[in-house]
């Protein structure tokens, strides 16, 4: 009966600790929550993040229903940066990395579905939401590099402007 009670013990641990590594949507960002509401100027806004971490976004199951399984190293504690937004019905939303490495570019949308890109431009990520299906809410945002355990200097931006976007 101790031997059940211990390996029930076990599996517990098991399980919370695969549930320590999810994704932390209460946790504050670290580089910071922008609120913007459409038609925001200067368009596009720019945010500078160290992109990177040890846990890869494809272990975690998370998928784009646009492009598969969601690629990169993240930080999984906190999101890199949140985006409180206000949507239109003119404007897309696009969200994009600028960066001399290898990035990724993770989106939790405000109904908790996942956008991801890797390599749209060179090896720089894009995430383009398209007119009608942004949506007003909380987006939480990680900043990946390809390589685990590979920091890199990254800018995060938001636009309302197809015409802008990362250079390879």
């Amino acid at each position: 009966m101790r031997r059940i009670s211990w390996i029930l013990a076990a599996l517990s641990v098991t399980v919370l600790a695969g549930a320590l590594f999810a994704q932390n949507f209460a946790a504050e960002p670290l580089y910071g929550t922008y609120n913007l509401n459409t038609g925001f100027t200067p368009d596009p806004q720019a945010v500078s993040v160290q992109a990177g971490g040890e846990t890869d976004a494809a272990a975690l199951g998370l998928v784009d229903p646009t492009g598969g399984p969601c690629r990169g190293y993240i930080a999984v504690a906190q999101p890199d940066v949140r985006l409180n937004f206000t949507s239109g019905t003119t404007f897309p939303l696009r969200l994009y990395v600028q960066s001399t490495s290898d990035t990724t570019l993770l989106v939790n949308m405000p109904d908790a579905t996942w956008r991801c890109n890797d390599d749209a431009v060179g090896l720089n990520p894009v995430v383009d939401i398209p007119v009608g299906a942004v949506q007003s809410g909380q987006y939480d945002i990680w900043v990946g590099t390809y390589n685990p355990g590979t920091p890199a200097a990254a800018t995060l931006h938001f636009t309302e402007l197809t015409s802008n976007g990362p250079t390879p």
